[in-house]
């Protein structure tokens, strides 16, 4: 009994006491508290300043007083929600910013895209526009236009993958030809691909490609391809045969030595003149008809009998 007895006292001073704790929170906000008490105050002048100004019987200068007092509570009042109106204001601009910032992205994308697709458009419209010079001037072959399938990075200059293989007529040891000269043979067919061993192609195992220039005595010169300077673009002629003086821009073309690469199919242009590493054989270095790191299209040769 005396438990209960005093367990209703502590209940009710436990409950006064939260009330009073919440009273002083909501106490401790100077600020809204402030702004509440203007906000009630401005109201109540403005409404009691307008009863007066609608009187009649009020003294001119009592109407007066009204509407200043009107006035100023106007102005205290509009002034925050002048505020918060231009704050509203500036975050629609900002959206607005934002969202013109984002079309904008996404239009600079678009036409990145276009750009990058039409270069790459006008390319193979170039390329095939070389091949089509280099099959009118294939007078005495039959041509099989075909494209770049695959290259792999680890054997990029020394062999690619093009999509004809011997169920389009395809044969070992077919020349190829890209961007208007010779780029190298057929040394592997299968039904539908063929892999094309290219004149860039240094190691060991390479068939080397046999190639002629004519010396400005009107001697020829023989050699076949030993290099390549990737960086450059060039392809080496060595095992030069005669010393006779060659002529920077002689056209360069194959001499059909060895009997597996047809003679005078145009390689390209000689560039310079020099030595080997011991100063004692010519080199000849030659820049070909095509970029060997641009070759996509191919004109695959076939001798007619």
């Amino acid at each position: 009994m005396q438990n209960n007895v005093f367990a209703q006292p502590r209940s009710s001073f436990s409950g006064a006491k939260e009330e009073l704790s919440s009273m002083q929170k909501f106490f401790s906000n100077r600020r809204l508290v402030i702004l509440v008490v203007i906000l009630v105050v401005c109201f109540g002048l403005m409404a009691g300043s307008v009863a007066l100004r609608n009187r009649r019987s009020t003294p001119p200068l009592i109407q007066q007083f009204g509407d200043d007092i009107v006035g100023i509570a106007g102005s205290v009042v509009t002034y925050p929600a002048n505020i918060i109106q231009g704050g509203l204001s500036n975050v629609n601009e900002l959206m607005n910013t934002y969202s013109e910032n984002k079309e904008l992205k996404q239009q600079v994308t678009e036409l990145a895209q276009v750009k990058v697709r039409d270069q790459t458009l006008a390319k193979e419209n170039k390329q095939l526009k070389a091949e089509l010079r280099v099959k009118s001037s294939l007078t005495d072959y039959s041509t099989i236009a075909a494209s770049v399938l695959s290259r792999d990075p680890s054997s990029w200059q020394a062999q690619l993958v093009i999509n004809k293989g011997s169920s389009a007529g395809i044969k070992k040891n077919m020349p190829v030809l890209s961007g208007g000269g010779l780029v190298g043979r057929v040394s592997q067919v299968n039904k539908t691909n063929s892999i094309v061993e290219l004149l860039s192609d240094t190691s060991e195992s390479s068939n080397r490609f046999a190639i002629t220039i004519q010396g400005t005595n009107g001697k020829t010169v023989n050699g076949i391809i030993t290099g390549y300077n990737s960086s450059t673009n060039q392809l080496i002629m060595g095992q030069v045969t005669s010393k006779a003086k060659i002529k920077k821009g002689t056209s360069v073309t194959t001499s059909g030595l060895g009997g597996i690469t047809p003679k005078g199919l145009y390689v390209g242009k000689v560039a310079k003149i020099g030595t080997d590493d011991y100063g004692l054989a010519q080199k000849v270095y030659i820049t070909p008809a095509t970029n060997f790191n641009e070759i996509n299209i191919v004109t695959v040769a076939k001798l007619d009998d």
